[in-house]
């Protein structure tokens, strides 16, 4: 057994030794088991989802709408597993997805996230919200590949000054969140009164911005709460236009990408913007309640667009069957969040590493065992509606 899938020999050969897993391998158990680790501040931030949850249950629900065909003595012995997104080679269709305020997890936070991506040579998204500056999360990522997500900010120069920041540190791909502009009613959240912005966490990128700086009195680390007000300011409660993204054209040379993409009309104004990919995603159904499952507007989204600009796919993911569906029905790559999280949370970086090889292994072994050699030959042909 090569590759990523050999993660399960490795463990099982361990436990010859008397050692098993640091924590479980059970993507269904992992969130149970974060629980137990964090205060219910943290947890429900990673965990929690706008309104009712509905939309977060119907991401998983589309899932299971799906059953995989399996195929037999097709010469799956040998497997081959990378690809390359947007220019960016990866050892697998898989991204870690951009999640802020990773310290409320784990005091290394996303430098431990980048760290553990960059030894398995997974693409890793900073979020604008991270809890680390641009360069400092550069440096920990070393020479692992890296794209930057920008939550978009209402001055133009705090914006610029943030993308040059980005692009002299090395991320190559700039994505771009469309569908939090303003949070959406999150109830855990609200009866914790939890907002980690407000005490200054999840700040490091503007706070540390010469240009969001020279709007101030006086310094961030001398004066907090008039740097938070003005962070509050310029990061929430204005939603952008499709003209403009014309302004991120003009200051990002690389490949844009714009995530939270739910309507295949959405998708064709992107490829008429002129960015190069798009995400099917619901935020990990964090901003709209009883909105449509990811998944099940994956397929129209990719008939659509798909021969134009690369469909990347995110919300939900949490197995590796999730994976060989989510590109069957038309996705280039899928990007991950949660469960990652969850795996800093329990043990940093080796926690992060952990969670990735399962998921990883997980999802080569679904992909030999259904009889297919690489994910180029997935198709819906794979799967059948429940």
């Amino acid at each position: 057994m090569t590759g990523f899938a050999g993660y399960q020999n490795e463990i099982y050969l361990q436990g010859l030794a008397g050692t098993v897993p640091p924590f479980t391998t059970d993507p269904e158990g992992l969130e149970a088991s974060a629980r137990q680790r964090l205060g219910p501040g943290p947890f429900w931030y990673v965990a929690g989802a706008a309104g009712t949850g509905a939309t977060a249950r119907a991401n998983r629900e589309a899932f299971d709408r799906w059953r995989i065909v399996p195929r037999m003595l097709t010469d799956a012995t040998q497997r081959h597993l990378g690809t390359s997104v947007l220019g960016t080679a990866a050892p697998a269709p898989v991204l870690l997805a951009p999640l802020g305020v990773q310290s409320i997890l784990h005091p290394d936070g996303e430098l431990a996230t980048a760290r553990a991506a960059a030894e398995l040579g997974v693409p890793f998204v900073l979020s604008t919200a991270s809890s680390h500056t641009i360069e400092d999360v550069a440096e920990a990522a070393g020479d692992g590949p890296r794209w930057f997500q920008l939550y978009w900010p209402n001055d133009p120069d705090v914006c610029v000054s943030i993308l040059d920041r980005a692009r002299a540190a090395g991320y190559r791909v700039l994505v771009v969140t469309l569908d939090t502009w303003t949070l959406a009613w999150r109830p855990h959240d609200l009866d914790q009164a939890y907002l980690p912005f407000l005490r200054g966490v999840g700040t490091a990128i503007p706070f540390s911005d010469p240009a969001f700086r020279a709007g101030l009195a006086a310094a961030p680390e001398d004066d907090l709460p008039m740097a938070i007000l003005r962070w509050v300011q310029l990061f929430t409660g204005t939603d952008k236009s499709w003209e403009q993204l014309s302004f991120l054209r003009e200051h990002w040379d690389g490949p844009i990408v714009l995530k939270g993409v739910q309507h295949p009309d959405d998708a064709r104004k992107a490829v008429d913007a002129g960015v190069q990919g798009v995400v099917v995603s619901n935020h990990g159904g964090r901003q709209v309640d009883g909105a449509v499952g990811s998944l099940d507007v994956l397929p129209e989204i990719a008939d659509a667009v798909g021969e134009q600009v690369e469909v990347l796919f995110d919300s939900g993911i949490r197995s590796g069957a999730d994976i060989v569906k989510a590109l069957a029905l038309g996705a280039k790559a899928v990007l991950v969040g949660r469960p990652f999280a969850y795996g800093l949370a329990h043990g940093g970086q080796a926690g992060v590493r952990h969670v990735l090889r399962g998921l990883l292994a997980d999802f080569e072994l679904t992909l030999a065992l259904s009889g297919h050699r690489s994910p180029a030959e997935l198709s819906r042909e794979v799967l059948r509606p429940r």
